[in-house]
């Protein structure tokens, strides 16, 4: 399955809430799905959907494929520790998914690019490949050559109010920042069952 290049707040629509990696908006102005009878109730979700829509937040929120998604479910049962939270700790690890917490892009594809066209050092080095795991201790910045790109200093001028999680730190001076510990699932911006992904994947992997 191809990356999701959509239109974003219909599938926020979809999803029944705001994904913030997918989009600046704080709510949404129709709050309830897309399509001509939207707005009209409709019956209760089985649990198979109930499940589903779950996992789609999660996995549209961080812009994963389908089958690196399923990688990530796979590592995380295989870890010490609830698979849920491990999950989201992998997650929230991604480097792309760094870069846009530490407001060096407006949303996680804008963070994707960045990344990849090679702006971003980890402790000193280029890496251009998005889902490069972040661990406690690594430094995260942008290149020298790259500090004065008019997208970059958009970006942190527009993140100034922005609410940085505790696991990270940020030096808006250098357009560096740290991981200083483990992501949790208390730091993910929205609501999510990750028992009811786990669930989903239950049968499948």
């Amino acid at each position: 399955m191809a990356r999701y290049t959509g239109p974003r707040l219909k599938r926020c629509r979809a999803l029944g809430t705001v994904l913030p990696g997918l989009t600046t908006k704080a709510t949404l102005d129709r709050p309830y799905p897309p399509g001509m009878h939207g707005m009209r109730r409709r019956r209760k979700d089985s649990d198979y959907k109930m499940r589903l829509m779950e996992k789609q937040k999660l996995r549209f929120h961080f812009g994963v494929m389908e089958k690196q998604f399923q990688r990530y479910v796979s590592t995380a049962s295989r870890m010490r520790g609830p698979t849920g939270e491990l999950l989201i700790q992998l997650l929230e690890s991604r480097l792309d998914n760094i870069v846009w917490r530490l407001g060096l892009a407006p949303t996680i594809p804008a963070a994707r690019q960045v990344v990849v066209h090679g702006h971003i050092t980890v402790n000193g080095r280029r890496v251009d490949r998005p889902s490069f795991r972040v661990t406690a201790g690594m430094e995260i910045s942008v290149r020298e050559k790259s500090r004065q790109k008019a997208f970059i200093m958009e970006a942190l001028e527009a993140s100034t109010a922005r609410i940085r999680p505790a696991y990270l730190e940020f030096d808006p001076s250098k357009a560096a920042g740290k991981m200083v510990a483990p992501p949790t699932r208390a730091d993910l911006p929205f609501e999510v069952n990750t028992q009811a992904v786990v669930e989903f994947y239950s049968q499948k992997l």
